[in-house]
């Protein structure tokens, strides 16, 4: 099913938002690794997933999202697995650990709606490469956001860095290497925007 879903939104996409990636050679050919993707809407969740394809990306996504009809089923067949970021359970570490040792891969938005919700899911990205041993892909994207802007065929970009992986133990290796995931996001985030600003 996914299969399905993903050509089809490979298509839709292709009639009005055709998105254009960069580095995309930074992304590993073998064993399970973490995208971190800036995160503003969820047309950047299709953007990503279309960029990757035919490889799937298990998405993290807020379990509210799964409660909205259509929307559920939808993200569901696109490999998404809900969490609950207001009461997390152990599953939030278990279920990407999991999929990270079957050797696939794992998206994961840290940016967050709020400051403290962001800040928790950069730590929860690190916390989760740390103990699974997997590298961190961090990525940027600039683009439409919903539906409306990719009707008014707005073009989308995504850029990907270089992957890294935490190599420093305990809290203080996860607030280093925390801090560093939150400034190479950011730095990805104004190259794109250099590199879009050069094309117009």
């Amino acid at each position: 099913m996914y299969k399905r879903v993903a050509r089809f939104v490979i298509w839709f996409l292709g009639l009005f938002n055709k998105v254009k990636v960069y580095n995309k050679n930074n992304l590993p050919t073998e064993g399970g690794y973490i995208i971190a993707c800036t995160h503003t809407g969820w047309i950047d969740i299709l953007n990503l997933g279309v960029s990757i394809y035919p490889t799937p990306i298990h998405f993290m996504a807020k379990k509210q999202l799964f409660d909205i009809k259509g929307l559920g089923w939808f993200i569901g067949k696109m490999n998404a697995f809900p969490v609950d970021r207001d009461n997390p359970s152990p599953s939030v570490i278990k279920v990407p650990r999991q999929l990270l040792k079957e050797g696939k891969v794992v998206g994961i938005f840290p940016s967050g709606t709020r400051n403290a919700e962001g800040d928790s899911l950069k730590q929860g990205t690190i916390t989760i490469a740390q103990l699974a041993k997997a590298p961190v892909v961090p990525a940027a994207y600039i683009g439409p956001n919903n539906p409306k802007d990719v009707f008014k065929r707005q073009k989308g970009y995504l850029i990907f860095g270089e992957p890294f992986y935490v190599e420093a133990k305990g809290k203080e290796g996860r607030d280093e290497y925390t801090h560093r995931l939150e400034q190479t996001i950011d730095e990805l985030r104004q190259e794109l925007q250099r590199k879009i600003a050069a094309e117009k």
